[in-house]
């Protein structure tokens, strides 16, 4: 029996048993409200739920194993000739959309007909001062890290950014085998720290790395909450480096009350001098708790991006050779050692888009949630208040009729104007996009631009494996021999 099926029996025996004990206990009044309504109502989306509790559970994550997860929406798709489905997933009742009408439908009417959705898990990773939901503060989190993360503030950090790559590739001067998932990872997660929170101490960022992949383990892992298992010890080490920034967020409090505002130099700084909606500012727990999932969010899908992308130019050396091309003109107008400026950032359009083709191809999310506050209707069918809805990036960016011959790596894609709306969504869309969606573009830029104009690179493992749960990467984290560029 092969690991996958092995992974999918267990899978199966604990989520069966989780859901008969746990999921149970949470069909309140609400969940008996729909399924009344479900019964009344001839006009509910077609589809099946699956086995019970389990409903079609197993089989998604065995599309997601394969990589095929555009197959779990054509194949129903197809099945009943209808832009919507209905299933059953994680315990819920959920409705997928399938085409980039149902995006742009879900993305245009946040908090009209939907909400953001996550699991619980999320509120024991990252539970806020108040004890409410996570899904009670998108609306505030969203504005406060679009505040932190917009351009103008970035602009100021690529200089910063730059150098701490710069720095990090120097550890690898001597080097000829390598593994870009660590290179990657290391950078990645050095960048964080001190971007967001200002510390440059390796040691501490060494072991702030630990926690946030013990976060990460925990939150894909099987949400079973007790001693021993993967989350239980996630939420111990959630709480632990809550309860670290808490005490910095105390100190840098004191440092703004002795310096002018104009001292704020990291994204710490910046959060404690924004205020809500009520004009309230935040509060150290919460600012802790969002530091936390920044750190969290920032790391992996951003350094397993960064590890694909130079999978793919190992594979098309046409395609290295032009991104090679487009930054030694960049290198070639700035005086040796100088950092990157944005200017120098809106001139890599090329190696964008080879990113973007990246992205399109292996999204670092799969997609996401959300719950129907409002019965409301779509494509002539009607999804109940409390329904889950999930959006899949595979169901458009594998989707011929918007990207021809969909499988084949075509960076041309995304020149003029590129995919029509909607149908590239790696970071969702409209006006509730990913506020980390430009700091992820200046990070993986930079990174290209520092490792292509110094090195090529061969593969270790010519034909290695590609994993895709819970990130797409290379299984074994992309050994290459580096070769560098002859003076």
């Amino acid at each position: 029996m092969e690991l996958s099926q092995i992974f999918l029996l267990i899978l199966s025996l604990v989520l069966f048993v989780y859901l008969c004990i746990c999921k149970l206990s949470l069909r309140d009044k609400s969940l008996v409200a729909i399924s009344k309504f479900a019964f009344k109502n001839p006009r509910l989306p077609p589809g099946r739920t699956g086995w019970p509790l389990v409903g079609e559970t197993l089989e998604y994550f065995s599309k997601i194993q394969q990589g095929v997860l555009e197959k779990f929406v054509t194949e129903r798709r197809n099945k009943y000739s209808s832009k919507i489905f209905r299933t059953s997933l994680i315990g819920y009742p959920m409705a997928i959309l399938c085409d980039a009408e149902g995006n742009k439908f879900l993305f245009s009417n946040e908090n009209k007909f939907v909400k953001h959705w996550w699991p619980s898990t999320i509120d024991k990773l990252f539970p806020k001062s108040n004890n409410k939901p996570n899904t009670e503060h998108t609306k505030a989190l969203h504005k406060l890290l679009t505040f932190i993360l917009k351009k103008d503030v970035l602009r100021a950090y690529v200089g910063v950014m730059d150098a701490i790559m710069k720095q990090h590739l120097q550890i690898y001067a001597e080097c000829k085998l390598v593994k870009i998932g660590d290179m990657a990872k290391t950078y990645i997660f050095k960048l964080a720290c001190i971007t967001f929170l200002g510390i440059d101490n390796q040691g501490k960022i060494d072991e702030l790395e630990k926690g946030i992949e013990e976060i990460a383990t925990g939150l894909h892992s099987m949400p079973l909450n007790f001693p021993g298992t993967a989350l239980n010890r996630a939420i111990k080490t959630s709480k632990l480096m809550r309860e670290e920034f808490e005490s910095m967020i105390r100190q840098r409090k004191i440092d703004l009350s002795v310096h002018s505002s104009s001292s704020a130099k990291d994204f710490v700084s910046h959060m404690l001098l924004a205020t809500d909606d009520g004009g309230q500012f935040y509060s150290e727990a919460d600012i802790a708790c969002i530091l936390v999932g920044l750190l969290q969010g920032s790391y992996t899908t951003v350094h397993n991006t960064i590890t694909n992308i130079m999978m793919y130019l190992t594979e098309f050396p046409d395609v290295y050779n032009s991104v090679l091309r487009e930054q030694k003109e960049i290198a070639d107008l700035k005086e040796p050692n100088n950092i990157l400026c944005w200017d120098d950032l809106k001139k890599m359009k090329y190696s964008w888009q080879v990113a973007c083709e990246v992205l399109r191809l292996k999204p670092p999310v799969h997609g996401a949630f959300k719950e129907a506050i409002t019965d409301f209707n779509y494509a002539g069918y009607t999804i109940p208040k409390g329904w889950k809805i999930h959006w899949i990036a595979h169901a458009t960016h594998k989707n011929p009729e918007y990207f021809p011959d969909p499988d084949k790596f075509d960076p041309s894609r995304f020149q003029g104007d590129g995919p029509a709306a909607y149908t590239f969504v790696p970071f969702g869309g409209g006006a509730h996009m990913c506020p980390g969606t430009e700091y992820a573009r200046l990070a993986i830029l930079i990174f290209l631009h520092n490792v292509v104009n110094k090195y090529r690179w061969e593969k270790q493992i010519p034909d290695e494996k590609v994993l895709h749960y819970p990130y797409p990467r290379p299984a074994h984290g992309l050994p290459v021999h580096l070769y560098p560029h002859k003076p």
